[in-house]
């Protein structure tokens, strides 16, 4: 087995159109024979025709270390063996497949018949009835080869030899797990004398002529002719030419249309599903059907937390609804075509797709991109066979609107080598590369994770004149509309500046919008001693090379459960925008889709006083075309005088008027809030003893000065806390200030992490308790001072003012400025009046809205892989927190804080790998935040950005406190 070369596949068929056809066809997808070897050389010369009753059975598709054979491992950008191209290391595991089957009769009547894999990861040889069939190269790539000299009647042995790493490894580190083997389906097909071997079918859209513009070019086997047949428009004509076809509809990927369209030939008939549409670029703007598109996307691995890369048509149909509920009309599939059922569902529900290939040699960055592929001919027949592969499978697929040459593989003549015949071949679709820096091949500007004021800037540029000493390519990258394949990392407890990078794309013409890395956490599930199920990640299978949990990075988990950050995001890109007035005169409804209007659209508006509806109805839609704007009078209703304690909220809603595929008619697609905050009613005071120990309700520890109890309720603290458990993007570096180390390391330098606090009096007098403490950090002299005036009032409650001021000494910003409570008994839940339901932080909450929200104990905080902040819950007036041990209800007097209920303590979110490490503390932490710091998206790109910082400042806040009985 030859596994150190630069060349493609051998012995395989030329690339062709992956086409559904009524020719017989047989699977072979089961339960195979299947053994491992640790290295090719020790690999058995007798896999071809060894008995295999030693060996195990595996599933095909199915990769062998996710069954029991090996362990996954995970790297990012580091190869896990010496960059040494095009060699493998010998520590190198082989497995050997093995079929013995019977071809069905229906296969067998045809003379030619072709066998097709269409995964197999990394280099696999193959062999039927011990005759050589050929190699691949590209495991994400169909590779057909003719049996039809091969199979025979009766039983078949079909024996395949896989490689994990070969030197196709080197072109393909793509930020995944290796998970080795034939992990798509193989398959059996007939191929009838006469029938249709290739087909290319281009779909055109005048959108002055508003026609239809049909292009079929077919290859026939044996030169035969063939007829196109379109039964819904009456076409019935043989292939010759182009034809020009009125009545039809445009496809977008917000209407879909697809037509069903059948090429016959005497012997077979092949079926596709076809929309009429145009990419192109004018004036530095991605069009399509000549309008403007803005493209809201996410960048989709594909992933099951058992099974890695092995296709489930029901999940991928299902994940794809969930995107189109959020949303998402925008897919880059990263880092590789996907399977191929996947394209058919784009087509169908309506997605904008870049279609990926299957190529990234990002691990030779390491080495200062010395000895790259994608620099060295030797490497050219083997990149242009990658990008052939993946063009002629999906050219016919109505959703692919780019062909992206891979990723993150620096630069070089066969990239380029690429885009020109991906040019020659399909010039109907536009080309996308980040790494062409120059954009001299491709037909758009691409960037990763360019900050803001970076994307504000290429926006403006094309607003004025180019520069007179403009080269040519920079000049032609003016005239390119600008995306972001990968932006906003959302790992873990974020990512934050969602909403400022949309205000930008929607702010310049040139900007068509960008794709969130990613969609899922690649998260590897496996049984714990207990029977639960544990999500590990890097490292966790004892790799020497590893990457951590920086594959736990998507917008739902790996079983795709939303994240609160998908939340966000489809708040942030919602087709919808809807604005009320302060005076809540009028409301002003922004249409953001790119082809429809408002006409689907029902608006309901609501009135919530102290949690109480008071008022409700709907509102007419006036006609709104696409990216138009419209201003409806509210009714008097929504103004009318009313007295609140804590909030007065005018809700306005858009929801769908019809179903579609992904939701029922009632769907949710945009909100719109005007809050008035209430005026709260002070509690009397009232008469009661005061000592050291005691005001009212609240008992007092004489040496801390902090509580033990509110009337049963057993309480201690508050203390003053800057200090958050580390994000993930908390713990990597932002581009924007790379000469600095990550927040972490500087919180910890700062030893905001490990704060004191000194009791620097406590006195009673005839208005209550003062107690005055300095909390600082160790080792430096910064410090915060508090003074907290505790007073008796009615209903068993007790006044808390509180003041805030700190030194001048501080080295860092903080996280937050928050008082810190520590309740006895594990957390129940919350009532909140605030802003939810879902978290929340300065640069990441445009999902969440002002209500009454219950939230359970599940709901408190976020359950990440790697445990990290979370959970906070901004703009809170109003709170109620159980817990085993009682509830403690906290309400503020003037400003809004932000609300933090968790059953695990900072200090244990920090010091833990892993969720299924923490254990019940019994206890509940409490954090009642005046000021927080934004998340940022570190992890990838930008970190906190100023505006959302927390610099040392003073704050003050007035609350009342009270313990209420539970029931039960």
């Amino acid at each position: 087995m030859e596994i150190a070369t630069t060349r493609p596949g051998s012995g395989t068929i030329a690339p062709r159109a992956r086409l559904r056809s009524d020719a017989p066809q047989q699977s072979l997808d089961g339960r195979w024979r299947f053994r491992v070897s640790p290295s090719l050389r020790s690999a058995p010369a007798d896999w071809r025709d060894a008995d295999t009753a030693s060996w195990s059975p595996i599933d095909v598709p199915g990769h062998w270390n996710l069954q029991g054979h090996g362990s996954p491992a995970y790297s990012n950008v580091q190869m896990p063996f010496p960059v040494d191209p095009p060699f493998p290391p010998d520590a190198n595991p082989i497995g050997d497949y093995r079929l013995d089957f019977t071809a069905d009769t229906g296969v067998l009547a045809h003379g030619r018949r072709l066998l097709r894999f269409d995964g197999i990861e990394s280099a696999a040889e193959i062999w039927l009835n011990d005759t050589l069939v050929g190699t691949t190269r590209g495991s994400r790539l169909t590779h057909e080869f003719d049996v039809s000299d091969m199979l025979v009647a009766g039983v078949n042995r079909l024996a395949v030899r896989v490689a994990q790493f070969s030197d196709a490894t080197y072109l393909e580190n793509q930020d995944m797990w290796w998970l080795p083997g034939i992990f798509r389906s193989v398959t059996l097909l007939a191929r009838p004398d006469g029938g249709v071997h290739d087909l290319f079918v281009r779909a055109d859209w005048d959108d002055q002529a508003a026609e239809g513009i049909l292009e079929v070019a077919a290859e026939v086997d044996g030169g035969g002719g063939a007829r196109l047949v379109i039964e819904e428009l009456g076409v019935d004509v043989s292939l010759d030419g182009s034809i020009r076809l009125g009545g039809v509809e445009p496809w977008n990927a917000e209407r879909p249309r697809l037509y069903d369209v059948e090429v016959r030939t005497e012997t077979e008939t092949v079926s596709l599903k076809v929309g009429f549409r145009r990419v192109e670029v004018r004036d530095a703007r991605l069009l399509v059907n000549g309008e403007p598109i803005m493209l809201r996307g996410v960048n989709r691995h594909e992933h099951r937390p058992r099974h890695g890369r092995v296709f489930d048509a029901t999940v991928a149909r299902d994940e794809l609804l969930l995107m189109k509920r959020h949303h998402i009309n925008a897919v880059r599939t990263s880092h590789y075509p996907p399977h191929p059922d996947v394209l058919d569902l784009f087509d169908e529900l309506g997605f904008w797709v870049i279609d990926e290939c299957d190529l990234e040699t990002h691990g030779f960055e390491h080495v200062g991109w010395r000895g790259n592929p994608s620099a060295d001919p030797a490497w050219r027949d083997a990149f242009l066979d990658r990008i052939q592969r993946t063009v002629h499978r999906d050219k016919n697929h109505t959703s692919v609107i780019m062909w992206s040459l891979g990723n993150e593989s620096h630069v070089g003549p066969n990239l380029e080598a690429m885009a020109r015949w991906t040019r020659s071949a399909d010039p109907s679709r536009l080309i996308h590369y980040e790494g062409d820096g120059e954009s001299r091949y491709v037909d758009v500007y691409s960037r990763m994770y360019a900050p803001h004021d970076e994307v504000r800037e290429i926006g403006e540029e094309t607003l004025r004149p180019a520069p007179f000493d403009a080269t040519p390519a920079q000049a032609h990258r003016l005239t390119l509309p600008f995306l972001q394949c990968e932006f906003a990392h959302a790992m873990g407890t974020g990512p934050g500046g969602l909403q400022e990078y949309w205000d930008l794309f929607e702010a310049y013409p040139r900007h068509a919008g960008g794709f969130v890395w990613e969609w899922i956490e690649h998260g590897i599930a496996v049984d714990g001693p207990d029977g639960s199920s544990r999500i590990l990640y890097g490292g966790d299978f004892g790799e020497a090379v590893h990457d951590g949990n920086f594959v736990i990075d998507g917008l739902v988990d790996a079983d795709r459960n939303p994240r609160p950050g998908l939340l966000h995001y489809a708040a942030v890109i919602a087709p919808v925008v809807i604005d009320v007035d302060g005076a809540r005169t009028t409301v002003r409804i922004a249409n953001r889709y790119d082809f429809l209007d408002l006409g689907h659209v029902e608006l309901r508006w609501s009135r919530v006083v102290d949690g109480r509806g008071t008022a409700s109805g709907t509102l007419a839609v006036p006609p709104c075309g696409p990216r138009e704007v419209a201003t409806l009078e509210l009714p008097d209703e929504a103004r009318t005088p009313a007295s609140a304690e804590v909030a007065d909220v005018l809700t306005i809603e858009a929801f769908t008027t019809v179903a579609t595929p992904w939701a029922d008619a009632g769907h949710v697609l945009a909100s719109g809030q005007q809050v008035c905050d209430g005026r709260p009613v002070m509690p009397p005071g009232i008469v009661a003893e005061v000592t050291e120990d005691r005001v009212g309700a609240a008992h007092f520890d004489r040496v801390t000065g902090g509580l033990v109890r509110l009337g049963d309720l057993e309480i201690t603290g508050p203390t003053v806390g800057v200090w958050r458990a580390p994000t993930d993007n908390d713990r990597d570096l932002g581009n924007d200030e790379l000469d600095l180390p990550p927040y972490a390391e500087r919180w910890r330098a700062a030893g905001i992490d490990r704060m004191v606090t000194r009791l620097v009096d406590l006195r009673p007098g005839p208005d209550g308790v003062v107690v005055r403490t300095r909390t600082g950090t160790p080792i430096l002299d910064s410090a915060i001072d508090a003074t907290l005036r505790w007073s008796a009032v009615g209903d068993g409650a007790v006044r808390l003012d509180v003041e805030l001021e700190p030194n001048a000494t501080w080295t860092t910003e903080w996280a937050r400025l928050g008082l810190d409570l520590v309740l006895e008994g594990e957390p129940l839940g919350a009532d909140v009046a605030g802003y939810g339901p879902m978290h929340s932080y300065p640069d990441l909450r445009s999902g969440a809205r002002f209500g009454w929200w219950h939230l359970g104990p599940h709901d408190l905080t976020v359950d990440n892989v790697k445990p990290q902040e979370s959970g906070s819950r901004t703009g809170v007036r109003d709170a109620r927190i159980v817990t085993e041990g009682g509830a403690l209800h906290v309400s503020t007097l003037d400003h809004p804080f932000a609300l933090t209920v968790s059953q695990h303590s900072r200090q244990s979110l920090a010091a833990a790998a892993h969720n299924w490490e923490l254990t019940p503390e019994g206890r509940t932490f409490v954090s009642i935040d005046l000021a927080q710091s934004g998340v940022g998206t570190a992890t990838c790109g930008p970190g906190v950005l100023p505006r959302h910082r927390l610099h040392a400042q003073p704050a003050a806040i007035s609350l009342i406190l009270r313990h209420e009985p539970t029931l039960g």
